[in-house]
């Protein structure tokens, strides 16, 4: 159903190894690289300073592009070999302009914003970042859980405007949260996080992933399960698929239907996982009792959304992987992604891996990174 965000255990180590063998920082006189950023792409850069310290050793420049106009994209990006994704689409007819691009990287996990298939198709690899911040995502889950099972800011609303009796009252209608049932759609490397983390509350835990043996599931305490039984049996269900062609509009009207009424529906992962107007139409009938989303599927939303009026849904601004370490990290994993490439090496967390025996790139990787050709 989906593609897995599998990564190597020890990536980690390799950056390490390759940090201690970086030459001191200093701009080479002849530029051999071109790297193109997306203007955007990167936000309080400080003039790519992580970035450049990686690169320009190697003989790299990094260009930064404004991707507000495709065809003005395309004359700048036609010669670079390298580029960093942002927010615009790099479609095919963009990626089929690319004369000489031997890597394109995204700091980030979700890799919808990139035509992998035509990216596969000129043999480039695609690289992303599945690894910077799952504790940070997973935590947020387990903050959206924990606040929409007690109904957290309804029960501050009722604080402020003079309900403040009503609020006991009010919760006695729910039951503990021990025992019940939290259901985890994918079983990645967030979906395990959360799991470990909601085992001490005394969840049962409940997982469907057709990409991870039942075994892997069951190492982390989860029961794993087929997606009707999960969404039947579930009295929280926690959407961790990626974005992709084959998780579009995964979830339907069909399957909110199977769910508890009494159920929560929780997504930190992508907003095109869902059909969100089958969400509004399942809170607003009453079809589960609410939801807490980190993600929606237009970003920012339209002022006039009915999820942001519902006094049973919690929305936080896609901010779960956000933290004082994300964005230094990632952006050093995109430069050391781009690093290893133009230094002829493979990358590592290569989302479309049949491309890299195609290509010039020598496999140098000492350990397995779970992931193609590189097992």
């Amino acid at each position: 159903m989906f593609p897995r965000d599998c990564y190597v255990d020890k990536v980690e180590m390799f950056y390490i190894e390759l940090s201690t063998n970086e030459v001191p920082y200093q701009m080479e006189s002849n530029v051999k690289y071109k790297v193109i950023v997306q203007a955007g792409s990167i936000a309080n850069h400080s003039n790519y300073d992580l970035e450049r310290e990686i690169l320009e050793p190697i003989g790299a420049e990094l260009i930064e592009v404004a991707s507000d106009k495709k065809d003005n994209f395309i004359n700048e990006a036609k010669s670079a070999d390298a580029l960093i994704a942002g927010k615009m689409m790099l479609s095919k007819d963009i990626i089929g302009n690319l004369e000489n691009c031997k890597i394109i990287s995204v700091g980030s996990v979700g890799t919808d914003s990139i035509d992998i298939a035509a990216a596969t198709e000129h043999g480039i690899p695609v690289t992303n970042d599945p690894d910077t911040f799952i504790d940070e995502v997973a935590d947020h889950t387990l903050t959206l859980i924990l606040s929409t099972y007690r109904r957290l800011t309804l029960l501050h609303q009722m604080s402020k405007d003079g309900r403040w009796e009503k609020a006991r009252p009010y919760l006695y209608q729910f039951p503990r949260l021990m025992g019940q049932r939290l259901g985890l759609i994918a079983f990645g490397h967030v979906a395990r996080a959360v799991a470990k983390r909601a085992k001490p509350f005394g969840f049962n835990i409940v997982a469907y992933d057709p990409y991870i043996s039942e075994t892997t599931i069951s190492e982390y305490g989860a029961i794993p399960v087929n997606l009707n039984e999960l969404l039947e049996s579930s009295d929280i269900v926690s959407m961790h698929a990626p974005g992709s062609e084959e998780t579009e509009q995964m979830l339907q009207e069909k399957h909110f239907k199977l769910m508890k009424k009494t159920a929560l529906f929780i997504n930190n992962g992508r907003g095109s996982t869902i059909h969100e107007p089958s969400l509004i139409k399942a809170l607003e009938q009453n079809w589960i009792a609410g939801a807490g989303l980190d993600v929606l599927d237009q970003e920012p939303p339209n002022p006039n959304n009915l999820l942001l009026s519902m006094d049973n849904v919690i929305v936080t601004p896609h901010v779960a992987s956000a933290s004082s370490r994300f964005d230094p990290q990632r952006r050093i994993r995109v430069a050391r992604e781009i690093k290893l490439a133009l230094s002829g090496k493979w990358p590592i967390g290569c989302v479309n891996p049949s491309v890299l025996t195609t290509t010039n790139l020598k496999r140098w990787q000492p350990y397995s990174t779970n992931r193609g050709p590189a097992r």
